[in-house]
């Protein structure tokens, strides 16, 4: 038999706090799940299956920029991302998991797992809902290819299956110049615009002004952006994922981990330089938490490390970023919904949407880090966590 509690025809569940996932918030309330939809928002429905008063209750949270492949081998290392051996894909599941228990019902992947999401959707592997590319256009300079051939490339995507395309326009975290011929990066956002999908820039300093001049869906990490930059992002209506800090904390406390491993220095002493780049991240998202209609959505980037921990950067965003903690939370729920054009389905505790519910030990909006204190997930109506009282007795 399942360890989890499948859908059923009909789900009360009570509720005292509940952040609708739209910056509002329902009190003594009570939340009707038919199969895996929410169909009510009634104070009377009964019975009662289960009582989350006394919590904090929240849509699922929406994670939109995660490498879910990434992860430690069993000698601990970091063994990047994508490999194909049935350990990776354990482990890869195990990360997916791991994510889902920490309140993340949906996840945007930047690694190729159109398997995972089928299997996720489908086959009844517990997991977030999943949305991922195919594969990425890396920007080589003049080797990326010609305008004509990034827009084949993008055609290809479209065709394997991709929800969106990721194009990484420049280098790491330190690396200032853009990658990617200009007219490519154009061809790319394009061609990706004529076909319905979406283009996410992975972009750091120049590469911020080519993202927003091709007229891309949203721009990743951001680093060195200026204000006319975050200006032109909220006036043509892209989508801004940046960093709190998680990401680089992460390299900081792993750094025995990925040191010598494929694109990472040698040693663990060169990634002491990294800690110079943790307030450039903060003082770019509180420049841009303050440029009117700018949308924020929350991505963390996790790697091998994160998987689990993401709410981490949700802290950050509010204690480092200057973040309000509600529009910390909107940012992960109905905001990320749209980004990925899913708000007729998630990101909302509204009738007609899927059944993703957490509830929180604690007051986010008081304390954040009760976003570390996740005890109940239900996605599409099925619960897969419940440390809370299971059944009140009317």
């Amino acid at each position: 038999m399942s360890q989890f509690v499948e859908a059923q025809n009909r789900i009360v569940i009570a509720v005292s706090t509940a952040l609708n996932g739209n910056g509002n918030v329902l009190r003594d309330t009570r939340i009707v799940v038919s199969g895996s939809k929410i169909v009510a928002i009634d104070p009377k429905a009964s019975p009662i299956n289960y009582d989350l008063r006394g919590l904090t209750v929240t849509p699922g949270w929406i994670d939109a920029h995660v490498h879910i492949t990434s992860s430690f081998g069993p000698d601990g290392q970091n063994t990047g991302m994508g490999a194909g051996t049935p350990e990776a894909a354990y482990r890869t599941a195990a990360n997916a998991y791991a994510t889902l228990l920490a309140g993340f019902t949906t996840i945007q992947s930047m690694d190729g797992v159109v398997a995972l999401r089928d299997a996720a959707a489908h086959g009844g592997l517990p997991a977030p809902r999943i949305v991922s590319i195919v594969e990425p256009l890396v920007g080589r300079g003049e080797q990326t290819g010609t305008p004509e051939e990034v827009r084949a490339f993008v055609r290809k995507q479209r065709d394997s299956g991709a929800d969106f395309v990721k194009i990484y326009a420049s280098g790491g975290m330190r690396q200032t110049s853009q990658t990617i011929p200009q007219a490519d990066l154009d061809a790319a956002c394009d061609e990706a615009r004529k076909l319905g999908l979406r283009t996410l820039v992975h972009a750091n300093y120049d590469a911020v002004h080519g993202a927003i001049a091709a007229g891309c869906t949203q721009i990743e990490h951001g680093l060195g952006a200026l204000d006319a930059d975050l200006h032109a992002m909220a006036e043509k209506g892209i989508y801004f994922d940046p960093q709190a800090g998680q990401l680089i904390q992460n390299y900081l406390d792993n750094r025995m981990r990925y040191a010598g491993t494929p694109f990472f220095p040698k040693t663990a002493q060169e990634f002491e330089p990294m800690k110079e780049l943790l307030p450039i991240a903060y003082e770019v998202i509180q420049r841009a938490r303050k440029i009117p209609r700018l949308k924020i959505v929350f991505g963390t980037d996790a790697l091998a490390g994160m998987h689990g921990r993401n709410a981490e950067d949700l802290i950050n965003r509010v204690v480092d970023g200057s973040i309000a903690p509600m529009d910390a939370l909107v940012s992960a729920t109905s905001l990320a919904a749209e980004s990925v054009r899913m708000s007729e389905q998630i990101g909302a505790l509204a009738p007609g949407l899927e059944a993703d519910i957490i509830a929180l030990d604690g007051d986010p909006l008081k304390d954040i880090t009760a976003v570390r204190r996740v005890i109940f997930v239900m996605k599409g109506g099925v619960v897969y966590k419940n440390q809370a009282r299971s059944v009140l007795q009317q």
